[in-house]
């Protein structure tokens, strides 16, 4: 893994807040599946969001990015409120990886970075159509960006192969490094390391390590316990839709309530299963009516 240079948005004054989302709530028809949530992350921090399952994780970042409208509530970057489109918030400087990972599995693995470098590119249609030399000077600067952003990754070896030909670990560097070429101040993570061996995610904590290094801040959603404490500077529970606690990795362990979460045991205010059953079942239609939305309009750019 070498040192990438950025370019565009990079970070520099550590402690300085990056995103602020205040009261941000989340209701489908009648069900509140993201109730008053206040989440800051500042510059230089890696910051996780945890929480048993239907705690309202994905939902969340889906409103941090636009896929979601908040019901209530709003999210700043830099000071900026943010509008609630996703290609605005990743213009903005904001980028994000997904649960279930999302390439063009008929593209190379250059192709699907230079996918992602699209917001960083000023040239316009009539530009491209004539092949204009301002274009090709843009598209040779594209791709010298996405091979630095490959050899960072540790990829570069295999910019030319099907990204649907890649193992499962290099899939997922390689929607991280789809996320980099947006140049973001930002990078949102959800569950970078499901279906990973112990080395795949020794290797992928180590990769986060590095790009919090190049000045970007990290927000990461993950169901492994160690990986998110030995990662993070601070860790946010999420239960039920609602922030439960906050602090380090020692004050979040200690916390009984966090324990009783997690081990299903009742603790005063908890929701019923109930409850949980359909904040779970409101998230699954809500997530599979955005995978139908983007599915479209991945294979429109086809």
């Amino acid at each position: 893994m070498t040192d990438m240079t950025r370019t565009a948005t990079t970070t520099t004054d550590t402690g300085t807040p990056v995103l602020d989302a205040s009261g941000v709530t989340m209701r489908f028809g009648g069900l509140t599946a993201v109730r008053d949530v206040d989440l800051t992350v500042n510059a230089g921090e890696i910051v996780g969001l945890i929480g048993p399952n239907g705690a309202g994780k994905t939902t969340f970042f889906n409103c941090l990015t636009g896929l979601y409208v908040p019901t209530e509530g709003k999210v700043s970057y830099k000071g900026t409120v943010l509008p609630p489109k996703p290609h605005l918030v990743t213009q903005a400087g904001i980028a994000r990886t997904f649960q279930n990972i999302r390439l063009f599995a008929n593209m190379t693995v250059l192709e699907n970075v230079l996918v992602g470098r699209h917001t960083r590119t000023k040239e316009g249609l009539w530009s491209a159509l004539l092949r204009l030399p301002g274009y090709k000077k843009a598209e040779n600067a594209s791709r010298a960006r996405c091979m630095e952003i490959l050899e960072f990754i540790g990829l570069q070896d295999k910019a030319d192969h099907l990204a649907r030909n890649l193992p499962y670990g290099d899939q997922r560097k390689l929607e991280i490094a789809r996320a980099l070429a947006s140049d973001p101040g930002l990078l949102l993570l959800d569950e970078p390391t499901a279906g990973m061996n112990p080395q795949e995610t020794r290797v992928t904590e180590e990769l986060i390590f590095a790009i919090r290094d190049q000045g970007i801040a990290v927000l990461v959603i993950e169901h492994d316990m160690r990986f998110i404490f030995n990662l993070c500077d601070r860790v946010t529970v999420l239960v039920q839709g609602e922030k439960l606690v906050e602090g380090t990795a020692e004050v979040v362990q200690g916390d009984e309530r966090v324990v009783a979460a997690y081990l299903g045991t009742p603790f005063e205010g908890a929701p019923g299963a109930d409850e949980v059953a359909e904040v779970e079942a409101a998230e699954a239609e809500a997530g599979t009516s955005t995978t139908k939305t983007t599915t479209t309009e991945e294979e429109d750019t086809r």
